[in-house]
């Protein structure tokens, strides 16, 4: 479904700024995983999704999802099969325009059967506020209201419904719950899980909950220094624990997450 073949990328290359950002990174996933990913901070988490979702071009490797080459496609392309949320609440909306015009513009942007010349119409709008209300935050009822004015985790649920709106091939989440107080980030953790599982959407998540990490999806990858330094899946995942995992990546790299800020509970 999603092939990531042997991508490296540096930034600043011939210059005292030069950063290797990933290094020959192979991931393969299957269609309905849900793989969460942990590392410490510069261990090339972000900058993946980034090259996967077509911000920066890899400097050797390839990207396939769902058997099209996506290694050289522009950003604004792959994001009509992509759909991604980020640590900022403020990114994924248009604080001016409404809730229902923010659906509109991801709907339009996304479905396989319009152009950016059509328009909603009476049946989107039932389904938007049909969608909305599963949110249980009330916004159904606030459809005409700018989205500057929701708090951040109603922005952020919104978002996710914007890039779940017509179920993508591939949904990325960067730490969508980081900028959030722990009830919210609790509660929108619990709607992206089950929209993610209703749909089968096939789904990579950044997170610095380890817990969370082991918890949710059916694999866990960790990075460390522009690589994928493990992974786990089935028996030895289901019974790994937080402190297990944490002395599992000091033997594989030789680091400790001690002073990362990591969320052991």
């Amino acid at each position: 479904m999603l092939d990531v073949a042997n991508v490296s990328l540096t930034f600043n290359p011939g210059t005292v700024n030069e950063k290797t950002a990933l290094k020959n990174v192979s991931l393969h996933l299957d269609a309905g995983d849900f793989v969460t990913i942990i590392g410490s901070n510069g261990a090339g988490k972000s900058t993946l999704f980034n090259v996967i979702g077509g911000t920066y071009f890899a400097d050797f490797g390839s990207i396939r999802l769902d058997g099209r080459d996506l290694t050289f496609l522009p950003e604004y392309r792959r994001a009509k099969h992509i759909g991604r949320l980020f640590q900022d609440p403020l990114k994924g909306t248009a604080p001016h325009l409404t809730i229902e015009e923010n659906l509109a513009l991801a709907y339009l942007r996304a479905s396989e059967k319009t152009s950016p010349l059509s328009r909603v119409n009476r049946k989107d709008r039932a389904r938007f506020r049909e969608q909305l209300a599963q949110l249980e935050l009330g916004l159904e009822d606030r459809m005409h209201q700018p989205v500057g004015l929701l708090s951040g985790g109603q922005r952020q649920a919104l978002t996710l419904l914007m890039a779940t709106v017509v179920t993508p091939k591939l949904l990325m989440l960067d730490e969508h719950t980081a900028a959030l107080d722990p009830a919210t980030a609790e509660k929108v953790l619990a709607l992206t899980n089950e929209i993610i599982r209703k749909n089968g959407i096939t789904c990579l998540m950044i997170t610095h909950n380890i817990s969370s990490a082991l918890a949710l999806g059916n694999r866990t990858i960790m990075m460390n220094d522009g690589q994928i330094a493990l992974e786990l899946k089935g028996d030895a995942r289901s019974k790994m624990t937080v402190q297990e995992l944490m002395t599992l990546f000091k033997e594989k790299t030789a680091q400790t997450l001690d002073n990362d800020r990591m969320l052991l509970e």
